[in-house]
């Protein structure tokens, strides 16, 4: 069974990763939280390795979705580039941060994350594209405060990125192309991140390295790299906003789900 959750798991996150642009955490890191507490995981851990073992997993998402983007020509490429020191030294500082955090904390964080992304995308609010990126300075900074966030929520950063390149007059596939490509350097440092934090903890479960706990890696990772790619294609066929709708419900559920656990 709970090789099941982390196929069905994996098999959404890859969808919605190609599909959205959204990263597959916000599925990916209730489901762990869920799995790993059926598990009698250290609750003191539990959030830690969630967020780490998502952003592992986003490697292979973010890898299978940039490839099928970029054969649709989807992504800007130069932008990548230019976004990813940010994004990788921003990353590091936030799974840092995330370790030393209390799960609790951490669980108030993605809760209230995804409710805000929900909340965005019921409204269906984009910011209009008023100029092109911002230059050096300011891609490196906006890549830094994307990097950090996307470690404390564990997130391939599509939410936050979209709307960042649509505001710089990105239209929607190719910043959700763009998008995919930048959730690579985003997932890469965050792993590393959370697996160097994880090490000097003595008491986590068998089959972990550091924060990341790689029986839900192995399974969550296999069946996202499938999807992935199909969710790339499903862009180009689907009412994506209706599908935002009834994803943004979903999210509203996973949050206040959250929350309420923690009263």
């Amino acid at each position: 069974m709970e090789l099941i959750l982390y196929l069905i798991a994996g098999a959404g996150a890859g969808i919605l990763s190609g599909l959205l642009g959204v990263g597959g955490g916000t599925v990916i890191v209730p489901i762990l939280v869920f799995i790993f507490t059926s598990l009698a995981f250290p609750p003191q851990h539990i959030m830690h390795i969630a967020l780490g073992t998502s952003l592992a997993t986003i490697i292979v998402t973010s890898i299978s979705s940039a490839r099928a983007h970029h054969r649709k020509q989807n992504v800007h490429w130069s932008a990548v580039r230019l976004i990813a020191p940010g994004i990788v030294i921003g990353t590091l500082l936030g799974a840092v941060l995330a370790g030393q955090l209390d799960t609790v904390i951490l669980k108030v964080i993605f809760a209230v994350f995804v409710l805000l992304i929900a909340t965005q995308m019921v409204l269906n609010f984009t910011p209009a594209p008023h100029r092109q990126l911002p230059g050096r300075a300011g891609t490196l900074s906006m890549g830094g405060i994307i990097g950090v966030l996307s470690s404390l929520v564990g997130i391939g950063g599509g939410s936050l990125s979209v709307p960042f390149l649509i505001y710089c007059n990105f239209n929607a596939r190719y910043a959700i192309g763009t998008s995919a490509a930048i959730g690579l350097p985003i997932a890469v440092a965050g792993t590393l991140g959370f697996i160097i934090t994880g090490l000097s903890q003595g008491n986590l479960p068998a089959y972990s390295l550091g924060y990341v706990y790689l029986p839900a890696f192995a399974g969550i990772a296999l069946a996202s790299m499938l999807t992935a790619p199909f969710g790339a294609y499903l862009a180009h066929k689907l009412p994506v906003q209706v599908l935002k709708k009834l994803f943004a419900l979903l999210l509203y559920i996973v949050g206040i789900k959250m929350l309420w656990s923690l009263v």
